[in-house]
Formats: structure tokens, sequence, C-alpha cells
């Protein structure tokens, strides 16, 4: 579903308002990105590439994840150091790799746009700052909610809206393939943090929870994301290091192979689940049951 500013943008509802901030790139130092670069439309609002660039092409050190069906989620981010979308916000405009603006001049910058003065008087009572702006692109974000997916018709009785395939899927979802076992509730997250083998010390070193908690249960966890709109999303994981629900499925049909040395991980995926080619065909079908037309946007 597209959004469109009323003839009046400055009568724009608070999420409409937010989308306008959302694409703006003045949220950048030097004004080339906005937070749509990083998180595209089409894309369920992720990115396409496994790390994305940032204001001065430095790359980044973690994959965007999609930013669709987030508002029922207690924390953001990989590692989860986020409890809010008003709080998650903020994060990236700040961040010196990603857009690399301090938030002093980010109000200066809302000031000087007559619109956004005009607008943020009328709906807040304030000059537009950043907090402000943070709680209007939360309001655009949690309105990325999608649903109608064929899945979603399966449930309510319509045995037509899934193959056969993706039936035999979903059983091996539930069942052999432990899937279920994290990706659970409507969104198909847990809202926990699992360390699924991705984390070495070596060339896969990226800490993940630890580095929020310092708790050594938590080292190389990462929070469990939501597998609606799936299909959209590639590349997968924190690293962003499997390109295809292909390879996400021969990594977990057997994690040892792709990481032999991994450190802490959960006990769970020990050992090989010996999907055989039709099983992992059938699941590709399952999670493809799994995306919204409307969380392609423009």
């Amino acid at each position: 579903m597209a959004f469109s500013a009323p003839p009046d943008a400055d009568d724009m509802t608070e999420a409409q308002m937010g989308r306008k901030l959302f694409f703006d790139k003045r949220f950048s130092l030097n004004n080339t990105i906005s937070c749509a670069d990083c998180h595209i439309p089409t894309f369920a609002f992720s990115d396409t590439t496994a790390l994305s660039k940032g204001f001065e092409g430095k790359t980044t050190t973690r994959n965007a994840p999609p930013l669709t069906n987030l508002s029922g989620r207690p924390y953001f981010f990989w590692d989860g150091r986020s409890p809010s979308l008003e709080d998650q916000v903020l994060h990236p405009i700040q961040h010196p790799v990603e857009m690399g603006l301090n938030l002093k001049e980010l109000n200066k910058r809302l000031r000087a746009d007559k619109l956004y003065v005009k607008w943020f008087k009328k709906h807040y009572g304030k000059l537009p700052d950043a907090s402000l702006a943070a709680r209007a692109i939360a309001a655009f974000e949690r309105t990325l909610e999608t649903g109608n997916a064929p899945i979603d018709r399966f449930m309510d009785g319509d045995s037509g809206a899934i193959s056969l395939s993706a039936m035999r899927g979903r059983e091996i979802f539930t069942e052999k393939g432990k899937c279920f076992e994290c990706h659970f509730t409507p969104d198909f997250t847990a809202d926990e943090f699992k360390n699924i083998g991705l984390f070495n010390a070596k060339n896969l070193n990226d800490s993940g929870r630890f580095s929020i908690t310092k708790k050594q249960d938590d080292l190389g966890k990462f929070r469990v994301p939501g597998l609606r709109n799936v299909t959209l999303t590639a590349p997968y994981m924190h690293n962003g290091m499997f390109k295809s629900l292909e390879e996400v499925i021969d990594y977990y049909n057997d994690p040892s192979v792709v990481v032999p040395d991994a450190i802490n991980r959960d006990t769970l995926l020990n050992g090989r689940l010996n999907l055989t080619t039709q099983e992992k065909a059938d699941l590709l079908a399952f999670l493809q049951t799994l995306t919204s037309a409307s969380a392609s946007r423009k």
C-alpha cells in the first residue's frame, strides 16, 4: 500500500509525516541517504545487500533487517539494544558509519524547514526536534504491518491457499525441521536471542547480544527475526552471509558443515536434520507462503 499526502501537507497524519521524514536525506550528515536507502520499501523495508553502505560509502557491520511487523516487538536491532521503535530510529542517525549526524544538527535542519515547523507546532505543540521526529517515524513504521499472506488464508480455512508441497513443508517446519522451536507466534518469532552457530571468534567474530549484556551465555546470540515476508528480505542472517533461502535451509540441515568450530551454539542445532531433497523443497514452499502482497510498497 502506497502512502499519499493530503493536499495540505501540514494536515498530514503522524504516520504520513513519519513517512516523509523516513525518506528525507537531510537526516544524514552529507544529505546523501535517508532511512529508506537501507530499508527499501519494495523489499519489506530491508536492504538487498549483505551489508549496507553508510553516508560516506563505508560498509556497516550487520545486515539491515526488515521493518515490517515490528509493532509488537519488545526490542530492536540484532543485539536487542533498543527497547522501542522511537529509540531505534535515533541509533542509525547518529551512527558514525550509517548516517553520521548528531541530534543537535538534526534539530537545526528540522527547524529550518517551514513545513516541519508548521506541522510539529500544530500536532505536537512544539518546534520540531529529533525525539519528536523519531516519534513520527515510529508511527509510520507501526503502519508496516502485513497480513493476508497465503498461510493466513490457509489457517482461516482456505485449503487451496497453499500447495500440497507447502502443506508438507509446514509439517516439516513444526516437527522434523525444528523451526517452530524459535519461529512461532503470528509473526513467526519467539522474541528471544539464540546462538545458531555463526560465531567462532575467528572469521565470524560478532559477539551479538554479549556486546550489550556482557553475559557469557549471550556470546554469539542474536535476536530471532520474524519470518513474515522472508522471500523479500535476502540476504539472510545478521551478517547477510546466506544469499538465498535454499542456503539457509542447507545450513540448518547441518550447521557443523558450514561452521565446524562454532562457539556456544544452541544445543537444538546439534546434529543433522537429515532433510531429503524433497523435504527441503517442501520447506521452501512453506516459507514462500509467509509473504504478503502488501509487503512490497512504493
